[in-house]
């Protein structure tokens, strides 16, 4: 493994650090400011008119922090939710609620104009606030409900669109190449067998780790980097807006964490052959297919060398062959077993060899060994 990760990128904590900022600066400033909203009964009682802002300013900013946490798990959940979600269906949804808030502002225009007095001054904007949160809400339901029906009528032809804006599909994750991968050279049997589903992304930190390898000064990691940057070029001719290169420079010490934060941002999954860069991304609940694991829940369950207790059915079609049937159905060519049809016999596995069409496997007899 090149680098293991270690921890939160510093531009999240930064851009977390100045969320928690801005609450704890906007409530400590309303609390603050709003020592003038109270009645005037009530402010000729206090005798310390600034001791009573910079407590109402710190019970604010205090709110403004529990705020800020709300908003920052709100907003993480929010997030998750939009990396997962179909796109046809986040369109529709956003339509919906910018509907709704242009609705509310236009029935909200009349009330604004009113000149009230300055005791229900507060009437104004709390109306503001809840026509805007009640409209946003009901437009984003509508599209909820009956935007999946307006996608029917621009697009009634794509049957798989509509199971997946039904909830029916599940639209399906993008995976990330890891270098190892593309060196490892089966990606493109991957996409070909069409195995590999929604879009394949190659982050700009391997192309990077390619590039060096091709430039090494080691004939075997310049061989190695030339291959990887050859296939890349075929399969972007071949497979064109599905292979995506994501440009995206992430923070961190080394290709494998840059490629984790990468995976964790799209919610996608990481294809590599790389055992422990797989293993981490499974502590880090990160989903991972390690390519070797794959190749090895693959590989036949009769290895050359086997011995097996097989039943001879009818003949074959070389001499004296005789042919039997595994349980999953695989047929098995046995050599010197003509003789011994409607037999069973103890036979031991010489040699597989896999078609298209299937699998055969060729075995003789154990006591001819």
């Amino acid at each position: 493994m090149r680098a293991r990760a270690r921890g939160p990128d510093s531009s999240v904590f930064t851009v977390e650090a100045l969320i928690l900022l801005l609450f704890v600066i906007s409530g400590a400033a309303a609390g603050w400011l709003g020592v003038d909203l109270l009645p005037p009964q009530a402010l000729m009682q206090v005798t310390n008119l600034e001791g009573l802002q910079w407590v109402l300013g710190g019970f604010g900013a205090f709110f403004g922090l529990i705020a800020g946490f709300l908003f920052q798990r709100l907003r993480e959940r929010l997030m998750r939710q939009v990396r997962t979600m179909p796109t046809d269906l986040l369109i529709s949804r956003a339509v919906g609620l910018i509907l709704g808030l242009l609705v509310a502002n236009l029935l909200l225009a009349p009330i604004l104009l009113l000149p009230l007095p300055w005791e229900v001054g507060f009437v104004k904007p709390l109306a503001a606030v809840l026509s805007n949160v009640f409209f946003g809400v009901s437009g984003y339901n509508l599209a909820e409900v009956h935007g999946r029906t307006l996608l029917r009528l621009f697009n009634p032809s794509s049957t798989e669109a509509l199971l997946v804006a039904d909830g029916v599909l599940q639209p399906a994750s993008p995976k990330i190449i890891d270098t190892s991968v593309i060196i490892d050279g089966r990606l493109r049997g991957l996409l070909e067998s069409g195995l590999l589903e929604g879009q394949v992304i190659i982050a700009q930190s391997v192309i990077d780790e390619l590039q060096q390898l091709a430039d090494s000064g080691n004939a075997e990691k310049r061989g190695k980097g030339r291959r990887g940057l050859k296939l890349l070029a075929a399969l972007r001719e071949e497979y064109g807006r599905r292979l995506i290169i994501n440009s995206t420079r992430y923070d961190g010490d080394g290709v494998d964490e840059k490629l984790l934060k990468l995976t964790s941002d799209t919610n996608g999954l990481l294809l590599t052959a790389d055992y422990n860069l797989a293993k981490v991304a499974q502590v880090q609940n990160l989903r991972a297919l390690n390519l070797s694991e794959l190749v090895i829940s693959l590989r036949p369950e009769v290895q050359p060398g086997d011995r097996l207790q097989l039943k001879i059915v009818r003949e074959g079609k070389e001499a004296d062959q005789g042919i039997g049937y595994l349980e999953d159905g695989t047929m098995v060519v046995v050599e010197a077993s003509r003789k011994s049809i409607g037999e069973r016999r103890d036979v031991t596995v010489t040699g597989a060899l896999q078609t298209p069409a299937g699998r055969m496997v060729f075995a003789r007899p154990s006591e001819a060994r």
